[in-house]
């Protein structure tokens, strides 16, 4: 299901402006390279996380599901004076091009790549994240949250992408695969939970973004 129309995504696009040019040839390498490509953020949403980093200016990043960097980099661009980015990634064959994407986008020195299961590495860390950018396994998208939810400090942020999932949200329940249906437990078990407030967006696959009270 198409979330929205074509004719709208492409509208978006051209009247989005355009993404730095390491960018731009990050996404096309990533597109000619990936088996998945897609999974890249791509300049519409790369903009909103860069837009939503310059108004929280947060210290602390955690991003879990690097991919190829693309969201890593758009997410640095207001890092706050002294910050610093943990980004996680479970495939251990993307490591040496996200490496060189971070060193050609001049954010290696503070930016600490985890190669792994994200659900291992999360309860290791203990920075004060300011932003949180879950984009990672969806049938997992429950456990994640009960990992960060604990962690996370009053006034942090959380986005959540693919939270429409292509629209599969709302197709019958018998048609639910278990990544359909770990997006729509996280997404209630978010709404749900009194300590945080919350608004869905219908950014590319859905963004979520939760805010801790």
């Amino acid at each position: 299901m198409n979330i929205i129309n074509q004719k709208i995504k492409n509208y978006i696009n051209q009247n989005c402006s355009n993404a730095a040019k390491q960018l731009h040839n990050l996404e096309r390498k990533t597109y000619l390279e990936q088996l998945y490509p897609q999974m890249v953020s791509g300049k519409v949403q790369g903009q909103f996380l860069k837009m939503i980093s310059r108004m929280i200016q947060p210290k602390h990043i955690l991003e879990i599901g690097t991919f190829t960097a693309y969201g890593t980099i758009c997410l640095a661009a207001a890092l706050a004076k002294g910050g610093s980015i943990d980004t996680i990634e479970i495939d251990e064959e993307l490591k040496d091009q996200i490496e060189l994407n971070f060193e050609q986008a001049n954010i290696s020195t503070f930016t600490n790549l985890h190669i792994g299961n994200a659900l291992e590495i999360i309860p290791t860390l203990n920075k004060p994240y300011d932003l949180i950018f879950l984009d990672a396994d969806k049938a997992t998208y429950p456990q994640y949250f009960n990992l960060l939810a604990p962690k996370m400090k009053l006034g942090s942020f959380l986005l959540a992408d693919n939270v429409l999932w292509d629209g599969k949200v709302v197709e019958p329940t018998i048609e639910r695969d278990k990544a359909t249906q770990g997006v729509i437990a996280f997404n209630r078990l978010v709404k749900d939970d009194p300590t945080f407030e919350n608004v869905i967006l219908s950014v590319r696959d859905g963004l979520m973004l939760a805010y801790k009270i």
